[in-house]
């Protein structure tokens, strides 16, 4: 029943992802906003990643009938998902490498006591997870600045896939669970709260942030 949830939500991310990857693509057409354009390669290369671990998934349940996807398959996937989530992070708020806030820094430290020398994984859920808190993080910073009401949705979109990768990594220690389940489901629902404001730029032709070019 789990692994077939797993394939079910595998499914609906790379579904939500293409969908708000199609959003984006017409919104850039329209505007011609580079932001647009990294946000379009984003949500693509997040929709990728979730449809390579689907076939994994797909693959072990009709073919080779394991018990477990292919170790290497989830990996690359995650790889993908981590190139999508730079250009996420980086087209909403991040103009640099490091956060404004020096008490903010600190949280780049954190994840990396618990990456796993042998598992690649980890050091990509790892980044994955540095990337999505700074943005969220310069987001929020932002909407004090600029009190543009679309960057809430947006930092509470970057805040759940950040959670959602932490979860991930989480449920690599303790694989039984139903953890990987519960981070799939939040990391969804981060994409949907992306979703709200992406919808719509194509009608309004507004950016993420006046302040990006």
């Amino acid at each position: 029943m789990e692994f077939l949830l797993e394939n079910i939500l595998n499914l609906v991310g790379f579904l939500v992802g293409l969908a708000i990857g199609i959003m984006s693509m017409r919104g850039f057409r329209n505007t011609g906003s580079p932001t647009l354009f990294r946000l379009t390669v984003a949500f693509f290369s997040i929709s990728i990643g979730f449809f390579v671990i689907w076939a994994g998934y797909m693959i072990e349940d009709f073919v080779i009938k394991s018990g477990n996807i292919e170790r290497w398959i989830q990996t690359l996937g995650i790889v993908i998902q981590t190139i999508g989530y730079f250009f996420i992070a980086f087209s909403h708020s991040i103009k640099s490498f490091f956060p404004r806030s020096r008490y903010f820094r600190t949280i780049g430290i954190f994840p990396l006591f618990l990456v796993s020398s042998v598992q690649i994984e980890h050091i990509f859920r790892s980044v994955s997870f540095i990337l999505l808190a700074y943005g969220a993080i310069e987001t929020i910073l932002s909407y004090f600045e600029n009190k543009n009401k679309g960057a809430i949705s947006v930092a509470i979109g970057l805040a759940l896939l950040a959670l959602g990768e932490f979860l991930g990594w989480y449920s690599f220690v303790f694989p039984e669970s139903i953890l990987y389940s519960v981070s799939m489901s939040i990391k969804i629902g981060g994409l949907i709260a992306l979703f709200i404001p992406v919808s719509k730029i194509p009608l309004t032709k507004i950016k993420f942030d006046d302040n990006l070019e």
